[in-house]
């Protein structure tokens, strides 16, 4: 048998069919220009939560806060993902580029005064939350320890503490929590989107 026989794999009998395997000559090279910002650029900001219940929306309003109020620098991508953060988290988990950091901003319970913004580490995130679409679920808080550990991706979170969520569908943020939203994005934009000097 070739060499190239044996690379390619040998074909092979399977219920009177006779199965040729399928092994492309090479990978194509994927080029940092066909994938989406958010794999591409050195950072990614998200804002997650949901705009529907109350204070679970503070990620969405920073975001539109920092982009109508501030000129990102071009190597930084911000997405409001509002209930999509996990399909997203999943692409670049598996993507062959993926930003240097990761900064995701959220609301969270975790019992300090509401309106309190704080920075929190994966590992630390509450595994309670009515929405299984939000960070505090384990399939997303896995994935971005995923990220963190094994991608080598630093990922930090911008948490702030909620009042009470509604039960019913309730736009609106608190007026504490709405206070927070404009401190949340000179956070942002001081600690990690102003050049260094």
């Amino acid at each position: 048998m070739s060499s190239e026989h044996q690379r390619r794999g040998a074909p092979r009998w399977f219920n009177d069919v006779l199965i040729m395997p399928f092994i492309p000559e090479s990978v194509p090279e994927i080029e940092t220009s066909d994938l989406p910002d958010f794999c591409s650029k050195p950072t990614l900001v998200l804002g997650v939560g949901n705009t529907l219940f109350g204070d679970d929306g503070f990620g969405c309003a920073v975001i539109e806060y920092v982009e109508s109020h501030h000129r990102l620098p071009e190597d930084v991508c911000s997405l409001d993902v509002g209930t999509g953060v996990r399909k997203l988290l999943f692409t670049l988990c598996l993507s062959p580029v993926r930003p240097q950091l990761l900064i995701l901003i959220d609301a969270i319970d975790v019992g300090r005064s509401p309106g309190e913004i704080f920075e929190i580490d994966p590992s630390e995130l509450p595994v309670a939350k009515l929405d299984d679409f939000s960070l505090h679920q384990l399939p997303t808080s896995n994935m971005l320890r995923e990220l963190q550990e094994t991608c080598r991706v630093k990922v930090r979170i911008l948490a702030c503490q909620t009042g009470p969520l509604p039960e019913e569908v309730c736009e609106g943020l608190s007026q504490a929590v709405n206070n927070a939203v404009p401190q949340a994005a000179d956070w942002l934009i001081h600690n990690y989107l102003l050049p260094a000097g």
